[in-house]
């Protein structure tokens, strides 16, 4: 790799606000919300609610925190574990991916929030405050993959299978985290509970076969050939 880009992480209270307010109006029926929102005041606050509404109220909630300095310590530290791996992390996931890197910046932006959205437009994601350090940094990783997916592979394969599906085997990929970068963070990526069999197929695929064009055309064919996969 010519130029290894690198992730620069801050916090940004109004992008934060912003993920706080989305979080608890996300719909997903596989997602249970208060495993992203523990505040059940927070969640009542913000419910069908517009950002302008409730967005002053949630700073002032969250002022004590948000000026203690200790979200800044966090980004800290991850950036000085991240900084040990960055160059490994994706010298790896441009060889699985048999792509480049197709940007040299992204943003990693803390939320005080479960939930860790991320922009293709502008290659940024979220990380949560309330993960471990290894954690977070794994997060980084998965976040990363599912933008290096987007900008390679999204459009191409939503024609065949759909985005619904495009979007679920985006996330089961990143198992393979646990099996090419595991020794990075020491944590597990778990993927959601719907996508388990994907999840295992995907496995059991790449252990008999590291190509990555190959796995995405099997795991095409297994999306359209079973339709328990919704």
């Amino acid at each position: 790799m010519k130029n290894i880009p690198k992730v620069i992480f801050k916090f940004d209270k109004e992008k934060d606000i912003w993920n706080i307010h989305a979080t608890c109006n996300y719909k997903a029926g596989h997602i249970e919300i208060e495993k992203w929102i523990k505040n059940k005041d927070i969640l009542r606050l913000c419910e069908n609610k517009k950002l302008e509404e409730v967005k002053e109220e949630l700073k002032q909630r969250h002022s004590k925190l948000y000026d203690s300095g200790a979200i800044e310590i966090f980004c800290k530290a991850v950036q000085q574990y991240w900084n040990k791996i960055n160059d490994e992390y994706f010298k790896r996931l441009s060889r699985i991916t048999k792509k480049p890197i197709f940007t040299e910046k992204f943003t990693g932006y803390t939320t005080i929030v479960g939930r860790c959205p991320y922009s293709t437009e502008e290659n940024w994601f979220m990380f949560s405050l309330s993960s471990p350090i290894l954690n977070a940094c794994k997060t980084t990783g998965h976040e990363i993959m599912h933008l290096q997916f987007h900008n390679y592979y999204d459009k191409e394969i939503i024609q065949e299978i759909g985005k619904e599906k495009t979007w679920m085997l985006k996330e089961a990929l990143t198992v393979l985290l646990n099996l090419e970068f595991r020794d990075l963070w020491f944590v597990k990526d778990e993927g959601y509970k719907p996508h388990q069999e994907l999840r295992n197929f995907i496995e059991e695929t790449w252990k008999k076969k590291k190509d990555f064009d190959y796995l995405l055309r099997k795991c095409i064919k297994f999306l359209k050939n079973n339709s328990r996969i919704e």
